[in-house]
């Protein structure tokens, strides 16, 4: 489902590394943790993949499209769920998740269950009406989440999804996502909340200053190391200095 092959991108005068020839391949039905380090070239990374940062080399396919070639038909079937999201706060929360349903194209009959669905689990049904700059940080959080998931995109990229998230919220986003990917979709997802990664992900991949340096399934990781450590523990140990 996502292919990146060869990916670099350099920042400022010095030419420094934030992302040094990535190859990465993650596949349909998997839950993909993408970790690092702060400064790591995680989210430089993301940006890359959603078509915001566009790289000095290398390409990056998501189910079979170019997204820097075709970057329409690549954006229809990928949503992004940034680590600061940017809302519309002077909207209704019905009128910004509407206003994302008209941009995909969803007709109302899909849109307004799915809306009913996410709202509900996330409990921020009955604040639909209310104006957004009156959420508070995690239901704005909730709100955005929802509308990633309105039009069921092949491939969902979240950096950081649990950040502002009560504790019943991110035990719901963990349910809403092993469920989304038992269909046959894909979540690339970045964390620091290790104990998570290790929990929900079929996979993950760790970056250190902006080069890929494991990826596997936990218990792949273990092997290599010959250690039964936790996530954390293997994680400390490989970006340690």
């Amino acid at each position: 489902m996502l292919d990146i092959r060869g990916v670099s991108k350099t920042y400022g005068k010095s030419k420094a590394k934030a992302v040094d020839n990535i190859n990465l391949q993650v596949n349909k039905g998997e839950i993909f943790g993408f970790l690092g380090p702060n400064g790591a070239g995680k989210t430089t990374m993301i940006k890359m993949i959603v078509g915001l940062l566009q790289p000095d080399g290398g390409d990056i396919m998501v189910g079979g499209i170019n997204v820097w070639q075709n970057p329409i038909d690549a954006k229809k079937i990928i949503s992004y769920v940034p680590d600061n999201p940017q809302i519309y706060t002077k909207l209704k929360g019905i009128d910004y998740l509407n206003f994302i349903a008209d941009v995909y194209k969803i007709g109302k009959t899909e849109r307004d269950e799915r809306i009913k669905k996410y709202t509900t689990i996330f409990e921020i049904n009955n604040a639909l009406n209310d104006i957004i700059e009156s959420y508070s940080h995690g239901m704005q959080q909730k709100l955005v989440l929802t509308s990633a998931l309105i039009h069921e995109p092949e491939l969902m990229v979240l950096d950081e999804p649990m950040v502002g998230l009560d504790p019943k919220a991110s035990f719901s986003l963990k349910e809403i996502m092993k469920e989304y990917c038992s269909k046959g979709k894909c979540i690339f997802f970045s964390t620091h909340v290790l104990e998570v990664a290790e929990r929900i992900c079929d996979r993950v991949a760790i970056i250190n200053k902006g080069k890929l340096i494991a990826v596997g399934s936990v218990e792949e990781l273990k092997k290599k190391l010959g250690e039964d450590d936790s996530l954390e523990e293997i994680f400390l140990e490989i970006t340690k200095s």
